[in-house]
């Protein structure tokens, strides 16, 4: 690979960036919220922090990732007549992704709203392991974005 092929337009640069940084968020949120729930041991107040770790963080960052990667695909790859597989890897972790992080947060959401009253950390144990699989997805999707195979 030349030098030359790594310049890309400056038009690019802070979709990529918004991108970048939303797929950032999202996996800390996502690690943040799996490690809390997973070292809560039971205790409401660290099941809880778990949860809203995952709500407030993990998917703000989906929202940002997903709107800086469709501005990025539009400006770079918007008029191809075929998507790399690296684009479809990307593609498929993302909206497997929203449905597994929805599903984890309505089910985390009703093991909190039980937590008053003894019960829900099962539910929080269904969005941690759900969170678990998450992280493992988009470790493929990075390496999918870094290596670009195809």
């Amino acid at each position: 690979m030349s030098p030359l092929a790594a310049i890309r337009p400056d038009d690019w640069n802070f979709p990529l960036f918004l991108h970048v940084l939303g797929a950032t968020v999202l996996v800390g949120g996502l690690f943040s919220g799996a490690a809390t729930l997973a070292l809560a041991r039971g205790q409401e107040r660290y099941l809880r922090l778990g949860y809203w770790s995952l709500l407030a963080i993990a998917l703000p960052g989906y929202v940002v990732m997903r709107v800086g990667g469709e501005w990025i695909y539009s400006k770079e790859l918007g008029d191809a007549e075929e998507d790399p597989a690296w684009v479809g890897i990307g593609y498929t972790t993302a909206d497997t992704g929203a449905l597994l992080l929805l599903i984890g947060l309505i089910v985390g959401g009703i093991g909190v709203a039980r937590l008053r009253r003894g019960g829900g950390s099962g539910l929080l144990r269904v969005s941690l392991v759900l969170s678990v699989l998450l992280l493992a997805a988009y470790v493929v999707a990075v390496w999918a974005m870094a290596a670009k195979p195809d």
